[in-house]
Order: structure tokens, then C-alpha cells, then sequence
């Protein structure tokens, strides 16, 4: 590893320990939600300096549109005005902390107590191919399918779930200006 790609990593590392602090600080689940959005992409950042793109992109995409989708559903149905209002994120604030202080301590120890076994061989050429197959076996094509078959029915359901087009405010020849909203407001009431 090269002094560019220690430099990246720890930054990496400081920030994903930076953000996933404050989504334990944080005062609105809104906010604490894109602090951990912000936690994890870092985290897919380290795992791709360490060597594996992949799983890196697999978690940054994943993390990313969970986030996202926490965030959206949060503001869209939480009690409080979008999930911005003041409250505390902690519970049992003493038992938390010293639970917590206990864990990172034992993994602090692990990584220097551990003795981690040499490498033996080569490095693959081809990581990513490696990672899918120890990931999927033979069934990459099945799970490549299954992905188009639930992007496309995600987007089957939103168009069906619309109740009009893009063009439906233009009549249809497209000739009515000025626009008229079917819904009932804005432009050409």
C-alpha cells in the first residue's frame, strides 16, 4: 500500500469515526440519519482502499439507497414536522457508554493481540470477479436477472401508482397553452 493510499485510509477511518459519533449526538433522526449515510460511505471508501472496489461500490450503493429511503419515509410519516424536532438519540446513556467502551476496547485488542496469519501466494488478479464468485457461486447470472426484474418492478410500480403523465397538462394534441393543470392549480386556471 502506497503513502497515498495510507493517507486515504485513515482519513477515511477518521471520518467514518467522526460521523458515526455524531449520529449518537445528533438532535433529529433526520440528521442522524445522513450523519450514518455519511458513516458508511466512508466505510465502503476504506473497504475499497483495502483492495476490493466491489464490495466498496456494493456498499456505498446499498447504504446510500437505505438512507435515503429511511430518510424519505422519516420525513414523509414521523409524528414530529420531518423528523427534525429536537430529541435525544440516547437511551440509558451510562449503561450505553460503558457497554459500548467495553466492546471497542476487546476489538482494540483483537486487531494488536491477534497473531494474523502471512499471506500465502499471489494476490488474485481479478478481485472483484473472486469476490462475486465466493459471493454468489454460479449463480451470478440468476442474481444479475433478479436485479433487472426488481428495478423494473420498482419502476412499473411508480408509473402505475401516478395518476397522470408528464404531457397531460398539454392536452392531448399537446396543443393546449396555456398549460392546464388537471389537478387543478397553478398555470392556465
Amino acid at each position: 500500500m502506497g503513502v497515498m493510499s495510507t493517507v486515504l485510509l485513515w482519513v477515511l477511518g477518521l471520518c467514518a469515526l467522526a460521523f458515526g459519533v455524531l449520529v449518537f449526538t445528533l438532535d433529529s433522526m433526520a440528521r442522524a440519519t445522513f450523519a450514518l449515510l455519511a458513516a458508511l460511505v466512508c466505510t465502503g471508501g476504506v473497504v475499497t482502499v483495502l483492495g476490493l472496489p466491489y464490495l466498496g461500490v456494493v456498499i456505498v450503493l446499498m447504504m446510500v439507497m437505505e438512507m435515503v429511503i429511511m430518510a424519505v419515509f422519516m420525513i414523509a410519516y414521523m409524528m414530529n414536522p420531518a423528523g427534525l424536532m429536537p430529541m435525544s438519540m440516547l437511551h440509558n446513556k451510562r449503561g450505553a457508554a460503558a457497554v459500548s467502551g467495553a466492546v471497542f476496547a476487546a476489538l482494540v485488542a483483537g486487531v494488536f493481540l491477534v497473531p494474523w496469519p502471512d499471506r500465502a501466494g499471489a494476490r488474485p488478479g481479478d478481485t472483484t470477479f473472486q469476490v462475486g464468485m465466493a459471493l454468489m457461486g454460479e449463480q451470478m447470472l440468476t442474481m444479475v436477472i433478479l436485479g433487472f426484474v426488481l428495478l423494473a418492478t420498482m419502476v412499473g410500480a411508480t408509473v402505475l401508482a401516478t395518476r397522470r403523465g408528464r404531457y397531460d397538462r398539454f392536452g392531448d394534441d399537446l396543443d393546449q397553452r396555456p398549460a392546464r393543470d388537471p389537478a387543478g392549480g397553478g398555470v392556465g386556471r
